[in-house]
């Protein structure tokens, strides 16, 4: 599967210096991993992110926001960011530190 490689090249500038962070291609896309745990990835023009099920339900209300389904089953904790919502590097990388708050949270694997 083809991801947004502008995508994948803004979240690795923006992870450069980020202790702990590798690239790792899984669901059919790109994924970035913290300590071993996905935190955010580029799958088609979507930017996904790990929430966490505690920041979920909230996550869901913000614009350009959706569940993610890879299965038709929703991965509670998981969500897309449509392309339109990460436009702007400040809301990108508001959505990259989500995911890393959330993720730097887990044990390392």
């Amino acid at each position: 599967m083809v991801y947004d490689e502008g995508l994948a090249q803004r979240i690795r500038e923006f992870l450069d210096a980020a202790p702990g962070v590798t690239e790792k291609k899984m669901f059919g896309g790109l994924a970035f991993m913290l300590n071993g745990n996905m935190t955010v990835g580029v799958i088609k023009d979507d930017l996904m992110v790990r929430v966490g099920k505690e920041h979920y339900e909230q996550a869901l209300k913000t614009e350009f926001t959706r569940e993610m389904d890879f299965t038709g089953k929703p991965l509670r904790g998981m969500i897309f960011v449509d392309e339109e919502g990460v436009s702007e590097d400040s809301i990108l990388h508001f959505w990259i530190e989500k995911g890393l708050a959330f993720t730097s949270t887990l044990p390392h694997k």
